[in-house]
Parts: structure tokens; sequence; C-alpha cells
């Protein structure tokens, strides 16, 4: 079966270092996962769940894999309120942030998720996944240009 990965990338106008903060920092989290927090501590080999900041309710789940801060961040991720794919390391996906400098001051921030083809579900989920919207990089964007502009003030 060929591999089935989703990447999405935007430029920003903020450099590696704000945009990290926006990724790993509780303050910033919820404004663009779905009102979630991350409960980690961004070590490999440490779980990282996403819980509702108003519910308490876990959401996602999963493990760090690799960090090399303000660059990439890779970690795995599954739904455990999915009855329909059952919670096994072979089931759960594989998320990679990866951020390139542009020049002074400014990123382009990609997203790689997969890979589908090897996951139960893969095809529901990747098509799923597709149907997305870009709202959360665009949110990830938004609030690291913030940050620059706040902190120039």
């Amino acid at each position: 079966m060929t591999e089935l990965f989703i990447r999405k990338s935007i430029e920003i106008n903020a450099p590696a270092e704000a945009l990290w903060k926006v990724l790993t920092d509780n303050e910033c989290i919820p404004h663009y996962m779905f009102g979630c927090m991350a409960e980690t501590d961004w070590k490999p080999g440490s779980p990282l769940l996403w819980r509702g900041a108003a519910d308490g309710k876990l959401y996602v789940k999963g493990h760090v894999v690799a960090i090399n801060a303000p660059h990439r961040l890779e970690y795995t991720v599954i739904d455990p309120n999915n009855p329909s794919v059952p919670d096994l390391p072979a089931n759960y996906l594989t998320m990679i942030y990866e951020i390139k400098e542009q020049g002074e001051g400014a990123s382009v921030f990609e997203i790689i998720q997969g890979d589908y083809s090897k996951v139960a579900e893969g095809q529901k989920r990747y098509e799923d996944t597709l149907r997305g919207d870009d709202s959360i990089l665009m949110k990830i964007k938004e609030l690291a240009e913030l940050q620059v502009a706040a902190n120039r003030r």
C-alpha cells in the first residue's frame, strides 16, 4: 500500500522561538487546539495528553517521540474515544512539526501527519483529516505574529 501522509505548511512572520512558544506553551495551546491543554514535560518518551481545559476530558493521547527546540517536534496521537480504532501502538499516527527559518524574523511552519496507510481505518482517517480546514495553521500563525508584535511594544 502507498504511504499516506498529509503535509501542510504556512509562512509566518515570526522567528522560530516565537513559533516554538505557541506550539509548546499552555498559555497558547488552547487557542488553536480546540480548547485543549497539553499535559507533558516535552521530553522524548514522555506521555502527551490533550485534555479539555474546561471539561478535563481526555480527547487525544500519545507520546513525545523527538524534540529539537525550536525547529522540530515529533509526537504520536490517537483518539482514545474512538471505539473503532483500538488503542494499540500500531494505530497511533505520527505528527511532525518542522520550523524552518526564512531570513530575519520569518519562518515556514510545516505539519506532517501519517502514515495513515499503516493504521486501523487509515483511509477513512486520512480522508476525514483532508476534509478539515487550515484553521489550526492560521491560528498558530496569528498567535506567533501577535507574540512578535507584543514583544516590539
